[in-house]
């Protein structure tokens, strides 16, 4: 059976355009999902749901404690969109046990297998969450609702761009403050079919990814302090579940 569940390899690249220029790359890959073929993914040798293996999915690591489903159609709701069909998520898995998760996407089928909406859920090594529910067929944008980095202020707008998942996927966003660029982000990945051997050869190249994720977003900022970027404490921390509609807007002329 063909899934629709795969892997993408490929990089994740930061530019910061001011006050002081930066540029990262890295070699990832991550999983794509989709929640009804879980119970298929669990009888993989080296992947587990909710269970121990080399490298698994675990509900909890998302949503807000519902069942992910039932989580997705709520925030769906907020927005006041319909339910979905086929929901599908673009992660890191746990590797060893291990995840940390800078962004998940989320891409959500309505009953009719058309794309409805995309749910950007982002972490912080605060361990908070922050979802932006955003409706497929304009220009996806929202301003920022959420502390993400120490170096970077709240005053700022995010504009997403996607290459849905195919072949190929693409995640970029665009951050800018005050109409003007500040940072680009963006994950390109190919297509792998899932399968215990293309898990394998992952855990041999990219050995202890998810360790490698967070250990990159330490040296990064030691790299960015050195360049004498100011850090901006996070001095109000709450869990914020979803961007609300005053918070989602349209992009401006």
């Amino acid at each position: 059976m063909k899934l629709n569940s795969a892997i993408y390899v490929g990089h994740v690249v930061h530019q910061r355009h001011r006050p002081k220029k930066h540029h990262l790359r890295y070699r990832v890959f991550s999983l794509l999902i989709d929640l009804d073929e879980l119970p298929v993914l669990n009888d993989l040798k080296w992947f587990g749901h909710n269970r121990g293996a080399l490298f698994s999915f675990r509900d909890a690591d998302h949503g807000d404690g519902l069942p992910l489903r039932d989580w997705v159609n709520r925030q769906l709701a907020s927005e006041g969109l319909g339910r979905a069909g086929r929901i599908r998520l673009l992660c890191y898995p746990r590797i060893l046990g291990y995840v940390f998760n800078p962004l998940t996407v989320w891409f959500c089928d309505d009953a009719a297998g058309q794309p409805l909406a995309t749910i950007y859920e982002v972490h912080n090594t605060f361990r908070e969450r922050h979802s932006y529910v955003l409706p497929v067929g304009a220009e996806q944008a929202a301003d920022k609702a959420f502390y993400v980095s120490p170096f970077i202020d709240m005053d700022c707008r995010y504009e997403f761009r996607l290459t849905p998942p195919g072949d190929k996927v693409r995640i970029a966003i665009n951050e800018t403050q005050d109409d003007q660029p500040l940072l680009y982000a963006a994950f390109t990945g190919d297509r792998h079919e899932m399968t215990n051997a293309m898990l394998m050869r992952l855990f041999v190249t990219h050995p202890l990814m998810t360790l490698k994720v967070t250990a990159s977003i330490h040296f990064e900022a030691l790299r960015l302090i050195a360049k004498g970027i100011r850090i901006r404490w996070h001095t109000d921390r709450k869990t914020q579940q979803h961007a609300s509609p005053a918070q989602i807007t349209e992009p401006q002329d």
